[in-house]
């Protein structure tokens, strides 16, 4: 792990941004005292940077694991003096606990639950259960146990995906059947016959130096090409996993693990010096704020934009929300307005709203990560149905005569997004007829901010850079397709900011040329301004 982290540094110093080099510098630190997974539960949210470009972000889950192996010897220490049967129990009841947990978890505090040890403990607890019973009784023989357990780690493997809850029950499918080989794969059975062949055994035995690779191949590949890689970009990318894995495996894991040619002196000594170098390489890339004298005084002065002011950002006092807020925080007059028009919908919708009050009168009820789709929760949002039904029976009771949709639509999944026929309808049933869903604005990684720096585009034009923004595009069709036949108006953003994969991406505001968005796609003001000023006769 040591010897990845320090093979990323000097890529991170060439290819990183100083906000990238900072988060990666608070990562050495973070993964050398085993906390990884608890800086990547803090830096989540929903304004955090692209997580596909965080070199070591996979290292929440070896943390995990750490964590595990340090406290659970010393509970077994603690509690060994009550017999094994009862320490069994203990070990069943807490992983029950944790089960439990993680199910309260997703619906409530989904960052939390995926990053956290207290809701992942009951997936390692599983297999000291299955050490347990075959200290017990041994490894049976049972073809069928072996094979379902087989089957149920490849169903989960082609069949769950981003949408799925986790950890959750739905984790019960690929732990079960690991303890079901673990408990029932005997030597003769299919399964294991299966798995010892050449092929699976060598796949096993790089598949920790593999692990270790792949992430920081993919980020700094997506660092360096800033846009969507393609399929024989990422596939190249594998085999390099692949070989380096082999490499890695050959001349650095299997050396270390052979106690006849290193002692374990030499492994502790090495550990420690790696742990402290990558502590005082992380401490100072962190104080340095990530080196920003790598880069021209120009690009620094782009990079500000990265800053921008929360009480804009987050449009306070204007009727949003922020995260920690419920509709019970509304203000007053979030709820008695003399305009004719209301935009609702998440930050996106708020930061648009601060545009169109430039020219017509407009009014506002948005909720940071919480979209306009009733009859659906979000990982980001606690109690968004709340919000949105309580939108509605504020727009029950106003003089509204249009309501404009509008949200980071490639966040939410197809299930989600079919919903939002059910806010049209109950918008319909409250006799808004002029009702116009706006699509999704172009998005940038990691910010728009930092692609003008690394296209060395100074702030002193109007500017255009190329952007690949298929995703968005996807989502638009899904978009039309859902209200296709509802009479209700789909207004493409992506088609006022973009060209032939050419989009504007600066804005005249106040006397300077300012960048459209300040992270990967919520507007600034200015960026607002101009897109309202664009769209304005069609929302009319």
């Amino acid at each position: 792990l040591f010897f990845v982290m320090l093979v990323c540094i000097p890529f991170a110093w060439m290819w990183m941004l100083p906000s990238q080099m900072k988060d990666f510098s608070q990562s050495l630190v973070a993964v050398s005292l085993f906390a990884s997974n608890i800086l990547f539960w803090l830096e989540s949210g929903y304004f955090d940077a692209a997580a596909e470009e965080k070199p070591l972000l996979h290292t929440w889950s070896l943390a995990v694991e750490e964590q595990y192996y340090v406290l659970f010897p010393i509970f077994l220490i603690l509690a060994w003096r009550f017999g094994k049967n009862r320490v069994f129990w203990m070990i069943v009841g807490m992983a029950a606990i944790s089960l439990l947990l993680s199910e309260w978890g997703w619906r409530n505090k989904a960052t939390a639950n995926f990053y956290l040890a207290p809701t992942r403990a009951w997936e390692l607890f599983s297999g000291s259960i299955a050490a347990f019973i075959v200290q017990k009784q041994g490894v049976q023989k049972n073809n069928f146990l072996a094979m379902l357990g087989l089957f149920a780690i490849v169903f989960a493997i082609f069949f769950y995906d981003e949408t799925t809850p986790f950890p959750s029950v739905y984790a019960l499918v690929p732990v079960l059947g690991v303890v079901l080989l673990v408990l029932y794969a005997d030597k003769e059975t299919l399964a294991a016959k299966l798995l010892s062949t050449k092929g699976f055994v060598g796949i096993g035995l790089i598949s920790y130096s593999a692990y270790l690779w792949h992430q920081p191949l993919l980020a700094f590949a997506r660092i360096k090409s800033q846009s969507e890689l393609s399929i024989m970009l990422i596939a190249i990318l594998v085999v390099a996993a692949l070989l380096l894995a082999y490499l890695s495996w050959k001349y650095v894991e299997s050396p270390f693990r052979n106690k006849q040619t290193i002692n374990r002196k030499y492994i502790f000594s090495v550990s420690v010096l790696g742990i402290f170098l990558s502590i005082i390489i992380g401490v100072i890339g962190h104080k340095k704020d990530g080196f920003p004298n790598r880069i021209e005084d120009y690009q620094l002065e782009i990079l500000q934009w990265e800053s921008y002011p929360r009480e804009i950002a987050y449009r306070v006092g204007d009727c949003f929300l922020r995260p920690e807020q419920s509709y019970t925080e509304f203000k007053s007059e979030c709820t008695r307005t003399s305009a004719n028009t209301l935009i609702w919908g998440d930050s996106h919708a708020a930061a648009l709203a601060s545009g169109w009050r430039e020219s017509r009168d407009v009014h506002q009820l948005t909720a940071s990560g919480c979209p306009p789709i009733l009859n659906s929760e979000f990982p980001s949002r606690q109690n968004c149905e709340g919000i949105n039904r309580h939108i509605i029976d504020v727009i029950s009771k106003s003089d509204y005569d249009t309501v404009i949709l509008h949200a980071y639509w490639t966040m939410y999944s197809d299930e989600q997004l079919v919903n939002l026929q059910l806010t049209i309808a109950a918008l319909k049933n409250n006799g808004i007829e002029n009702i116009f869903l706006v699509g999704g604005v172009p998005q940038y990684l990691p910010t728009l901010p930092s692609r003008l720096v690394i296209e060395r585009t100074p702030l002193n034009a109007i500017a255009f850079i190329e952007a690949s923004q298929s995703r968005v595009s996807e989502y638009d069709d899904k978009l039309m397709a859902l209200i296709d036949g509802s009479n209700v108006s789909f207004v493409s953003a992506l088609n006022q900011f973009c060209t032939a994969g050419v989009c504007k991406v600066t804005t005249d505001f106040d006397g300077k040329t300012i960048p459209m968005a300040w992270d990967y796609g919520h507007l600034t003001e200015g960026g607002a301004i101009w897109f309202s000023n664009r769209i304005d006769s069609i929302v009319r």
